[in-house]
Formats: C-alpha cells, structure tokens, sequence
C-alpha cells in the first residue's frame, strides 16, 4: 500500500492528508504540537471576495470537506466587512475536535507532539523522517506543510521578540523545514519595505473583555467598527503579512470581526494605548498573549516547487501552505494542501501528476505565484484570493464570481469534476 507521510497539521497538511487518504494511501500526519490546525485555531474568515470562487473550486473539485466544516461551524455567514464582502467567519473554538474526528474517520494516523528534526536521504529522494521523539516515519512520499512563521529567533531577529503567539514554539519547539534538512535551498519572503518577514495580521482579544455594547454588536452582527482618534491611527500597515487589510480603513478604525474570540484586524496594538479607547477600558489578548507588543513573523523558509508543488530538487517531496509562496490564508492552504496530497499518491503510483489549469482560479494562483517568486520584489509581495495583488488579478481575468453553477462548470470544462475523490492506489496493495 503506499504510504504517504505529511508534516505539519495546520490546514494545508489536513488538507493534504484527506486528499492523499481519499486517492486510496495509508497516511501519516505529524504535528509537533497537541491540536491540528495551527494559525487556523484562531483566524477564523473564510469566503471573503475570491476566497468564495476558490472554496466552490474545491468542492467541485472533490476536495470540499474542509470547507463543508467550516461552513457548518459558521458563527456568522455572508457579512460584510471594509474591504470584504459576502464573508463566513468559523467557530475558533469548535473547529479543531471536529477536523480532528473528519480525519480520523479516513483513517489518518495522526502523531500529535512529534515535531519533525531530520531526514533519512537515498540519493536525492526522501526515505524517512526523524522526529523529537526519537521516532523514525519511513514513507514513499512526503508533503511537507510545516509553514514558515518562526523560529523564536526569526521572531526577535526580525520582529519584536517572541509573542507567545498559537504556535507555542517555547512549549513544543520550534518550526524545522524538511526541505532545507533535505538539502534544499529555500526563499525567504519580505515586505513591500524591505524588511525580511512579515508579522500576523491580526489579534484575538477576550471578547469578555470588552465593553457590553461591543460584545453584543459583535454577537449579533459579527462585525464592529470603532473610529481611531486621529493620533493613535495606524502607520504601518506595510509591515503585515495580510496586504488585502492594508486598507484605510484598517489604519483608520479598529475593526473586530467575531470569531468566538473578538479579531481585531491590527498585527498589534499597545495594550496600554487601546485601553484609553472607550469599551476597550479592559481588553486583555488572548493571541498572542502579547499582542501589545508585536506578532509572529511568517515568510521565513519557502520551498522553490513547481505547479504540481513538488519540491525542485527532491524526487518525492511536495509542499503546500505559505512553504509553496507567500500565499495568505486558510482558503489558501487547504487548496494548495489538496493538491499536494492527491499528487503525492500519483507519484507513488506512477501516474501523470496533476495540474489545475489557469482557468480555475486555484490554478492561476498556483502558476501565479511560482512565476512571481522568482524575483525579489515578487517575494515582497503576499497572495491571496481574498484581496491586494492576486484578487485583483482574479477581478482582471474574469475568474471571479460567487456563481456556483458557474464554477462548477469551469471545474467540468477542465475534465477535472469530483477528480479528488477518484481512488489512485489499491487500497491493501
């Protein structure tokens, strides 16, 4: 049976592991930490703009379980927000048990605190992969999806120290590229001034901890907007890895979004600052717990790949998430995750790998941003269907549209409908 082995459980490696457990392989999934889903355990925004266009793409495609949950634990659907539109925000606090149980009905064995240290090389192909555990994980194909924030000493060295952000590096240890470990040289990201990096773009506060009338709005529209006196307004909109919030009305305002917690869409804010600001007398952060300081900083190892992201260099390595470019989002990682799960098997197999075409909009992304990376100012820049250069890229060819009848048809017009859920490997073979 082949065996397919994915590194890291944010949301492109569950999306990786479905795909690879659905086209017929026994998969292993490690995740250093204790919970799936990553930075995902508290983002939250899902089918804003173009995001909606990928998510159908996804579902027509047969890869459409992980947006089928999120929908499902929607606190709030088709809202609005400045920049944003027709958006579903999901519960942060329920979605990792239930994406948790979805993988563990396919079969996925998921290796929980098993942080990935080494490999085990045959010439230039994978053979195995060492953890903190002292454990070796032998497979005939890898994906790797362990994301590109941190270190803790990429975080001081680039941003402002060590925030004790969701992926709890002091805790479990600290993010290790398989790719570089394998020999590969990878690309560091940077922001549009310069610097290497980018921060998070946005806090979680208690939302207990906020005025009632916030709370209530928030509860009840998902959305709050709360005018910046001009002097505490925002200047460096630049520095965050979400370019589509670096918008004047994200300097201008602070803007909660309800995910469970209250998102406020800043990268960070001085909690001695915010709380002179009426309803926020009391605010506390919940992540990063210091929040007041700074954020994880991301971008820091991106693996050079291809469209069928397979890694250049490593016979039998994919990568998906911010590893494949500087992509931003969840909508993002599961799209390219998919991808690189379902490809990995066809490797295993023999088969023609596969590559989305530019006619969908998870294709042009794809080819989009392979093509910008190879230049530093197009590592400057971040990608997302939801906003900045890749969304108005979308609006530009036309491949926008909130028409489902209308993506599925583009997904048919490819030959590609229901093409992830079509069995690869025999099973027990």
């Amino acid at each position: 049976m082949v065996k397919v082995l994915v590194i890291g459980g944010g949301w492109s490696g569950c999306g990786a592991a479905l795909a690879a457990a659905k086209a017929g392989a026994e998969v292993t999934l490690l995740e250093r930490t204790d919970q799936l889903l990553g930075t995902g355990l508290v983002g939250g925004i899902m089918r804003n703009n173009g995001r909606y266009t990928a998510a159908e793409e996804a579902i027509a495609l047969g890869g459409g379980e992980l947006f089928q949950a999120t929908d499902g634990l929607a606190r709030h659907c088709n809202i609005d927000f400045p920049g944003h539109k027709h958006a579903s925000l999901y519960d942060v606090a329920k979605i990792e048990p239930f994406v948790r149980t979805l993988l563990g009905e396919k079969g996925i064995d998921i290796q929980f605190e098993s942080r990935a240290t080494g490999v085990c090389m045959e010439g230039d192909s994978l053979r195995g992969v060492q953890t903190n555990t002292g454990k070796q994980y032998e497979a005939d194909v890898f994906v790797e999806t362990t994301g590109t924030a941190g270190s803790q000493g990429n975080c001081a060295k680039y941003g402002n120290g060590c925030v004790m952000c969701v992926l709890r590096c002091p805790s479990y240890g600290p993010r290790v590229s398989i790719a570089a470990q394998a020999g590969v040289k990878e690309m560091m990201g940077g922001s549009s001034v310069g610097t290497l990096g980018a921060m998070s773009g946005s806090c979680k506060l208690l939302k207990e901890s906020l005025a009632r009338e916030i709370r209530e709005e928030l509860n009840e529209t998902g959305v709050v907007v709360v005018p910046l006196p001009p002097h505490l307004r925002k200047k460096d909109l630049e520095k965050k890895a979400c370019q589509q919030y670096a918008l004047g009305e994200y300097a201008e305002n602070i803007i909660l979004l309800d995910t469970g917690h209250a998102k406020m869409m800043a990268a960070f804010f001085p909690l001695d600052v915010l709380r002179t600001i009426p309803g926020f007398e009391r605010a506390r952060y919940e992540d990063p717990y210091a929040g007041g300081k700074g954020n994880s900083i991301r971008y820091m190892a991106i693996s050079p790949r291809d469209d069928h992201l397979k890694v250049k260099g490593i016979k039998n390595l994919f990568c998906g998430g911010e590893k494949a470019g500087p992509f931003v989002g969840h909508t993002e990682a599961i799209a390219t995750g998919t991808l690189a799960g379902h490809n990995a098997v066809r490797l295993a197999c023999g088969k023609e790998l596969l590559k989305l075409p530019r006619s969908l909009a998870t294709g042009e992304a794809i080819a989009f941003v392979g093509e910008q990376v190879q230049t530093s100012a197009g590592l400057r820049k971040k990608y997302t269907f939801s906003g900045s250069v890749f969304f108005d890229r979308m609006q530009k060819l036309g491949l926008y549209t909130t028409d489902r009848e209308e993506i599925a048809a583009r997904v048919a017009a490819a030959g590609l409908t229901g093409v992830y859920e079509r069995e690869i490997a025999a099973k027990g073979k």
